[in-house]
């Protein structure tokens, strides 16, 4: 017994000296290791009598278990003072400047829609928006758009899984134009409305993805006629591109959900390879636009007889590549963070007609 109690002290002394975690680990495998002083003494067990063997038995297991608490309690003991250190030594200094961070920006998208909203915000239209899973009745029936037109092709829209086309299919919405058609659904005449948003088709490449972005506006009244439209469209095409007039032309066309219908050519030039849009003797096509069709009118409950209007549609895309020279429509989407730090934008110079609709 005497060895016994011996080691105990002994080892008590040892964990109380330990300084560090590493110490208190050698303490312990020399201590009650698989050979360590303890185990080595219960060896002994063995040659003792019975009596004898039990009551050391009992102590051995009382100055093992007396170890290894020890243990324990120093070892958090050198945890707790280890932590310490550490937070002392890794003090902040809260009234040192903060690090600059990076600053968010504003994607040439987000910025295009925002001056266009700007621009016709003067001109008296309000924003309205609506579902990106739309029914194939407000995408194509109230619209106009014939069950046989190739727009309903499986190989240009989005079906919705478990719709093939059939009475009542979901899509993923071909144009913003089913904006309109619930707008004049709950709205009376007049109305003056644009309709900005994500839209999708089935189509890749340079200049085309399958989810991109429109602006599509929409007048109703009494008395709106070509002329009107053709006023708003030069007032705008002027203040986007920030010139004092442009050069349009409108070319008959056809859409199902305008008559008549026209597409419309701006006038451009190039000088020293810098493209100059508004004046020259070229001409490039731009946006859609026409009187809306009766049909459409009468589909969404408003009176033909009465009231008649225009709309008109263009690729926010396509604006920005003309304004900011993008030749590529692709890496719009591709979260290059190169790219988005070269055409991105300022987030705090909100587009104004006022200040002005860019740094």
């Amino acid at each position: 017994m005497s060895d016994l109690q011996t080691l105990r002290t002994n080892t008590l002394a040892a964990v109380q000296a330990a300084s560090t975690l590493e110490s208190l680990d050698e303490v312990r495998v020399s201590a009650l290791g698989k050979k360590g002083a303890i185990t080595a003494l219960m060896k002994t067990m063995g040659k003792m009598e019975p009596e004898a063997r039990k009551a050391f038995g009992q102590e051995a297991n009382l100055v093992k278990d007396e170890i290894a608490s020890a243990l324990d309690q120093r070892k958090i003991e050198l945890e707790e003072a280890a932590l310490d250190e550490q937070l002392a030594r890794e003090i902040v200094d809260v009234t040192q400047p903060a690090r600059p961070t990076a600053k968010g920006s504003i994607h040439p998208i987000s910025q295009v829609m925002d001056e266009a909203i700007a621009i016709f915000g003067e001109m008296g239209f309000a924003v309205a928006e609506g579902p990106e899973i739309e029914t194939d009745k407000y995408c194509f029936d109230d619209l106009n758009i014939p069950t046989d037109h190739p727009a309903r092709q499986m190989q240009d829209t989005f079906y919705m899984h478990g719709h093939s086309g059939d009475a009542g299919s979901l899509v993923l919405r071909t144009h913003t134009s089913p904006v309109q058609v619930r707008t004049m659904l709950i709205q009376e005449p007049p109305i003056r409305i644009i309709c900005p948003g994500r839209t999708f088709r089935s189509d890749y490449d340079a200049t085309h993805t399958p989810m991109f972005h429109q602006i599509e506006g929409l007048v109703i009244d009494e008395t709106a006629h070509m002329g009107h439209l053709k006023g708003v469209l030069m007032d705008f095409l002027a203040a986007y591109f920030e010139v004092d007039e442009v050069k349009i032309q409108l070319r008959p066309s056809y859409f199902p959900f305008t008559e008549p219908s026209a597409e419309v050519d701006i006038g451009y030039e190039v000088v020293n390879g810098e493209l100059k849009i508004g004046q020259g003797d070229k001409w490039m096509e731009i946006l859609g636009c026409g009187m809306v069709n009766s049909r459409v009118l009468e589909n969404c409950g408003i009176d033909s007889s009465k009231y008649q209007g225009f709309a008109f549609g263009m690729g926010v895309e396509r604006l920005s590549m003309l304004k900011y020279g993008m030749p590529d429509l692709r890496p719009y989407f591709d979260s290059d963070v190169r790219w988005l730090r070269h055409y991105a934008f300022d987030p705090l110079l909100i587009p104004s007609m006022v200040r002005g609709l860019h740094a």
